[in-house]
């Protein structure tokens, strides 16, 4: 955990995010706590950071997601050197969908 976030305001945004239940009740925090292009900006990281995950190259993920190839390889050094944030929510995102039927 980077020491210069840890702060007694990071806490308790971080307990309010906790007390969100509903999508809609998440576009109504993040709308009132963040401009459109910060929402808009969390958001196209994280896409970024399941591409990679998924093995897509730095191309097809700047074409599909407009990011820059320097977002790109920011996300890149969080997924490899980071704190795996990203990977606990997909291991968990993947772990509650629900299993398709077999054909």
């Amino acid at each position: 955990m980077n020491k210069k976030i840890k702060t007694r305001a990071v806490d308790q945004l971080f307990e309010a995010i906790r007390t969100l239940k509903t999508e809609d009740e998440c576009y109504a925090f993040f709308e009132d706590v963040c401009t459109v292009n910060e929402l808009l900006a969390l958001a196209q990281r994280y896409e970024v950071a399941w591409m990679l995950r998924q093995e897509k190259t730095y191309t097809e993920i700047a074409k599909q997601t407009g990011a820059s190839t320097a977002t790109i390889s920011r996300v890149n050094r969080s997924l490899n050197f980071g704190n795996d944030g990203y990977d606990l929510t997909f291991s968990r995102m993947e772990r509650d969908l629900p299993k398709e039927e077999e054909h």
